[in-house]
């Protein structure tokens, strides 16, 4: 077995889910202080953050991860035991081997033969994990980028290992990502009887049409490689279940994917003026879940097409797609952000997995990343 394959083994068989980081990091932070990686545990509630760092001073690079994992879902859906990593027709499969512990486990191999090379190296380059960006990512990279931000930490450039890969590894290189915006919202009507609607106010017949109004607006024609603003409404609950009684609340959840032409502020603010405009009587809660980012050409986003055309024999596509990572919290502090991983078919299904030979592929691939930005 590779280096990379067995510690992705012995990561997959850890069931670290969301928070829970079942001794991961300390598996990684024992390997990297032995390459002289200075590695600083940073738990805020439940969650665990890993910050390991080598180097002193000069431009930072941060290799950006989690170990925290979905959970597996029915167990006997799966064909072997999602926490029992097997290796069947040169495929890995375990809850975990493509979101992310495979990119975690190349990510350390990689880290371990640059330091080993270039024990002097200019710059820093560090690891930075969390055990809470499968869940709610209020202790984890969120809080831990306030805490760089508030004792001055730099970082220049980051390179997330989410499973970004199509169909084949290194095909995609991700370089933004759309900011997400949630509400919760609550219209209040009075309750009564179906057969009495004058003596009542239906918040469903209310609300509706504003619902309609937001779902329909075009919210803008994009920016640059970014795709148009949309809202989604994805859940709506109101009434006792009976039929004959006018229900006196509703509750909808929809959320915004937005581009940089928008913050969260404007965002929220242009939902409550359609909201009051059709006169409801209402609540919503919002939740900003991070601002959209955007590297633009650079040293980073070139050497990542430079490294990722020679293993593919082809240049990648450049994408600001997909749903959102944790580099929405690093890239406000000034960092340049992209986005490389295994392919992502099976990410977050029953039977994940990873194809042996590209989880073999990836540390020479971050390694040569390195290279070219600290070397």
């Amino acid at each position: 077995m590779s280096d990379v394959l067995d510690l992705t083994r012995d990561l997959v068989a850890r069931a670290s889910v969301t928070p829970d980081d079942a001794g991961c990091q300390a598996l990684i932070a024992q390997r990297l202080q032995r390459s002289g990686f200075r590695c600083e545990q940073l738990r805020f509630g439940v969650v665990d953050n890993l910050w390991a760092v080598h180097g002193s001073d000069g431009p930072t690079l941060v290799l950006l991860g989690h170990t925290d994992v979905v959970p597996p879902g029915p167990r006997e859906a799966w064909a072997s035991d999602p926490f029992v990593p097997e290796i069947r027709d040169g495929v890995l499969y375990g809850r975990g081997a493509a979101d992310m512990k495979g990119s975690v486990a190349a990510f350390v191999v990689a880290l371990e033969r640059f330091v080993a090379t270039h024990p002097d190296h200019p710059g820093r380059v560090a690891l930075l994990l969390t055990s809470d960006e499968e869940g709610d990512a209020i202790d984890g990279v969120r809080k831990v980028a306030e805490t760089f931000r508030a004792r001055g930490e730099r970082i220049d450039w980051c390179i997330t290992g989410e499973p970004s890969s199509t169909t084949r590894l290194g095909d995609l290189l991700r370089v933004g990502r759309r900011g997400t915006l949630s509400a919760t919202l609550t219209v209040r009507g009075i309750q009564g009887h179906v057969a009495y609607p004058e003596k009542a106010r239906n918040p469903i017949h209310q609300a509706m049409p504003a619902l309609a109004e937001l779902a329909a607006r075009r919210w803008d024609d994009g920016y640059e490689t970014f795709p148009p603003t949309s809202l989604q409404v994805s859940n709506v609950h109101a009434g006792t279940g009976a039929n004959n009684v006018i229900p006196g609340e509703m509750q909808v959840l929809f959320n915004l994917r937005y581009n940089p032409s928008w913050r969260a502020e404007q965002l929220e603010q242009q939902c409550e003026d359609v909201l009051r405009a059709h006169g409801l009587e209402y609540e919503v809660r919002w939740q900003r879940g991070g601002e959209p980012f955007y590297t633009p050409e650079g040293p980073l986003r070139a050497a990542a097409r430079e490294v990722l055309t020679r293993f593919c024999g082809s240049a990648p596509e450049e994408s600001t797609g997909g749903g959102t990572s944790d580099a929405r919290f690093i890239a406000p502090l000034g960092a340049q952000c992209i986005e490389i991983g295994p392919v992502n078919a099976s990410i977050h299904k029953v039977d994940e997995h990873v194809a042996v030979a590209d989880l073999e592929a990836l540390p020479e691939l971050y390694l040569a990343l390195i290279e070219k930005m600290l070397a």
